[in-house]
């Protein structure tokens, strides 16, 4: 049970009689990975052809039912000056601080996710980012959190635009927009698979959220959402799958993509984020068991660490 906040002192000094944003600093130790089994060669064997002169004529094979095309037909540039221009991180951005922060933040949620066995699986391998309210962060730390994942020697990211309303992923990563989640969701026949976008960026892959509907709540909470999510990381336990949410106190979805995830990051922008906001949104993602506090767009950090410094470079 949380404790009685107290009169007096800023937000985030009430906060903190709750809520241990310190955490971040105390790194669990690396989880121990297996190396994945190198895939087994099929063994090839000649094909024996007999002469012209016996060879009889075989029907016309009837044609395959047309599939989508793989991932890696699919993949496309990510805007790497637009995400550098609106200050997100990228691979060859250095150590700068808020690559720093965001090193931190993946820690701690992939050790959420492998719990004490070192091995992701099912529920836990998914993460929501939400927020209380629009303007508080929440793309913004989705993808920064996408991309700082996709770093990781042992880590593919699926980064799932579940903000079906104002659905901003595709546009930041400069992505031509298509065929998502609710479309996988509304026809059964569909392989979820099939509509992610690779990228250029090793390890980072996207799925729109899809084409605009009235009943997007109700898709969400049918069985079908939970085979697609099943089905996204069947035979995948090295992916992680992020899904960036609508504001909680905004839109109805975000409690029931709160009750699918193993985690939610609960985005809370500093001097502008209110107390009872947090409250009534943490209510509503009570479906989930493990929700951890993001603080963005803080100017001083308590702690007085100044990551990018050691390195020459603060951002």
């Amino acid at each position: 049970m949380n404790k009685p906040i107290t009169k007096g002192g800023s937000l985030l000094e009430r906060a903190a009689e709750i809520y241990d944003f310190g955490s971040g600093l105390r790194l669990p130790p690396e989880p121990r990975i297996e190396p994945r089994p190198a895939p087994m060669q099929a063994e090839s064997k000649p094909v024996e052809i007999a002469p012209a002169e016996t060879a009889h004529p075989r029907p016309e094979p009837k044609p395959l039912p047309r599939r989508a095309a793989p991932l890696a037909g699919r993949s496309r540039q990510v805007d790497r000056e637009g995400l550098e221009a609106a200050g997100f991180i990228l691979p060859e951005s250095g150590a700068t601080g808020l690559a720093e922060e965001f090193r931190i933040v993946k820690r701690q949620l992939l050790l959420g996710a492998r719990g004490a066995t070192g091995i992701v699986e099912d529920k836990r391998q998914s993460i929501l980012v939400c927020s209380a309210r629009p303007g508080e962060g929440k793309t913004f730390c989705a993808v920064n959190l996408a991309l700082s994942l996709a770093l990781e020697k042992d880590v593919e990211v699926l980064l799932v635009d579940g903000d079906f309303t104002d659905p901003e992923i595709l546009p930041v990563l400069g992505l031509e927009d298509g065929p998502g989640l609710i479309d996988a969701i509304a026809d059964p026949s569909v392989d979820p698979n099939a509509y992610v976008i690779g990228t250029d960026l090793a390890g980072l892959s996207v799925l729109p959220a899809g084409r605009r509907v009235n009943d997007a709540t109700e898709l969400l909470a049918s069985v079908r959402t939970r085979e697609v999510l099943a089905s996204l990381i069947r035979g995948r336990p090295d992916r992680i799958v992020i899904f960036d949410s609508p504001p909680a106190l905004m839109a109805s979805p975000a409690p029931v993509l709160a009750a699918l995830v193993g985690q939610v990051m609960m985005v809370v922008r500093a001097d502008e984020t209110s107390e009872s906001d947090l409250r009534e949104a943490i209510g509503l993602l009570s479906g989930c068991d493990s929700v951890s506090l993001l603080l963005n767009a803080a100017s001083l950090a308590a702690s007085g660490r100044r990551f990018g410094a050691y390195y020459g470079v603060e951002r």
